[in-house]
């Protein structure tokens, strides 16, 4: 989900590097080209019904939907994460996939806490509407019964693919740093093939 920019994008170039068939899902699917593993979704992440489609005959879920960053989400409430993140856990409620793969941000949830506290004065103020929502959205996934992951990347940069990053899973490990997309993208799919981190939140680092 969200397949066509950023980490969503990066995923979906890193399974099909691994030879993974891919049902891509994104509101602008149709600029993708199908091929024998890409099979492009358009679809609304709000839709129940959109959704309910796009899980069938699928073994897993990468969730990777972002935000366009705009000066009005310094006031305005954000709703994207927590909502598109209800209407997926509902219908796989009723699917036959368990598996779920969240990005968020380092930051949401818990991590919070591992900021200092001028890293989190600076944060809230520019990005406390999204991360409040990004709160609930990682509340609503821990309390499902879905094999979930959320795998909190750091700040991210556009560097090159490689598998010299870190899974931070000790909460006294956390930190801040930097990750590129590529490497976030790795983690995700190993994630998925190998199950990695079940029923656990990590932070993603360089």
């Amino acid at each position: 989900m969200g397949a066509t920019s950023g980490i969503g994008r990066s995923a979906l170039d890193e399974a099909v590097r691994r030879g993974l068939p891919v049902r891509a899902f994104a509101r602008s699917a149709d600029s993708l080209d199908a091929t024998d593993l890409v099979e492009p979704f358009k679809g609304d992440a709000t839709s129940a019904e959109d959704v309910a489609r796009a899980l069938s005959g699928a073994q897993a879920v990468v969730y990777a939907l972002g935000i366009t960053e705009r000066l009005a989400m310094l006031w305005e409430e954000e709703t994207l994460f927590s909502e598109t993140t209800r209407v997926l856990l509902e219908a796989m409620a009723t699917s036959d996939v368990s598996r779920l793969v969240v990005v968020t941000g380092f930051g949401a949830g818990r991590s919070k806490t591992a900021m200092s506290w001028v890293e989190r004065t600076g944060h809230r103020a520019i990005l406390g509407k999204p991360y409040a929502d990004k709160d609930r959205q990682e509340d609503l996934i821990m309390a499902s019964a879905t094999d979930w992951t959320i795998a909190r990347p750091v700040i991210l940069t556009k560097g090159a693919r490689t598998d010299a990053y870190r899974a931070l899973r000790d909460p006294k490990t956390w930190r801040n740093g930097l990750i590129s997309r590529s490497s976030v993208a790795h983690y995700l799919i190993d994630a998925v093939e190998q199950g990695l981190d079940v029923k656990a939140d990590v932070v993603l680092t360089r």
